[in-house]
């Protein structure tokens, strides 16, 4: 069987999209259709189900790229690293959520760069859970960071760690409003406090009046920026209130910049997954990673 048509396939398998499958390949659309037909008419099955918007992989379909893609992507690794230059570090590719990647697993990983013989050479990117596992299913990231457990065969997911998130604010808010009580009754007491958040949507904000005080909040957002860590920059100014992962603000308490304004009995979580493309754990630099990544974040609190 052709490689090159092998390459092509778990590439439109992971791009869900012969338009997109083509870009990646640095080939034209009719080539990439071209050579799935092959592929499939050799096999004598269909791989993909044509849709208006992109394909859907058959069973056979997920099935091969199962097993031929891990396969592929040692063969891409042995290439790209070369055989006889030893002394070449391989890079690992990252992405992940911006706060989280800076704050803890950058810090961690770089203690495995350097030319030891095992190190690594490092790049990271950042974005949203969606855009980290759809740059790792075409093969853009070695390993990823994401809030969501990623469905089918293609990836493998492990459980890296539970952030909690805490209800903060500057202290004189806290003054204003005095304690907040459970339940739906405590959010009525927040209502008329302005609201920090990352999207105008109040992802943070909502996920926590559901879990805690089980209702939705009634305020809008007063200051909105996309990335937490400016976020908890305007709950110190005293711009309003603010739910942030406790890893990220635990300073701020400690010093009083900013203070819890709820103690639930149980405070809301949130998972975050080490995601890796099935199989590629068998290439010693992104196996290594991964386990430090996992062994490190049992310290994580």
């Amino acid at each position: 069987m052709d490689l090159a048509l092998l390459r092509t396939f778990v590439t439109v398998h992971r791009a869900g999209s012969f338009t997109r499958a083509a870009a990646l390949l640095g080939l034209s659309q009719p080539a990439v259709t071209s050579q799935i037909r092959t592929l499939e008419r050799q096999l004598g099955r269909p791989l993909f189900l044509r849709q208006a918007r992109g394909v859907t992989p058959t069973t056979i379909g997920d099935e091969l790229a199962h097993k031929a893609a891990p396969h592929l992507d040692a063969l891409v690794e042995i290439a790209e690293s070369g055989l006889d230059d030893e002394s070449s570090l391989r890079t690992l590719h990252l992405a992940g959520p911006p706060e989280f990647t800076a704050e803890r697993a950058l810090p961690a990983l770089v203690e495995l760069t350097g030319d030891d013989g095992q190190g690594f050479s490092l790049r990271a990117s950042f974005g949203n859970a969606d855009e980290a596992l759809e740059g790792l299913s075409a093969g853009h990231h070695d390993l990823a960071i994401s809030t969501a457990r990623p469905r089918g065969a293609l990836l493998t997911a492990t459980p890296l760690c539970d952030e909690e998130h805490v209800l903060v604010a500057a202290p004189r808010w806290a003054k204003t409003i005095g304690p907040v009580a459970p339940r739906g009754s405590g959010a009525s007491a927040l209502e008329n406090l302005p609201v920090v958040e990352v999207h105008e949507s109040l992802p943070f904000v909502s996920r926590y009046w559901a879990s805690v005080f089980d209702c939705r909040p009634a305020a809008s957002g007063t200051v909105v920026v996309p990335d937490l860590r400016a976020v908890l920059t305007c709950a110190i100014a005293g711009a309003g209130l603010a739910v942030l992962p406790r890893y990220l603000c635990a300073s701020a308490l400690e010093h009083g910049d900013v203070v819890a304004l709820h103690d639930p009995a149980v405070p809301p979580l949130r998972t975050y997954f080490l995601v890796v493309r099935t199989g590629t754990l068998a290439m010693p630099h992104i196996a290594r990673a991964h386990e430090w990544l996992l062994r490190t974040a049992a310290d994580w609190s």
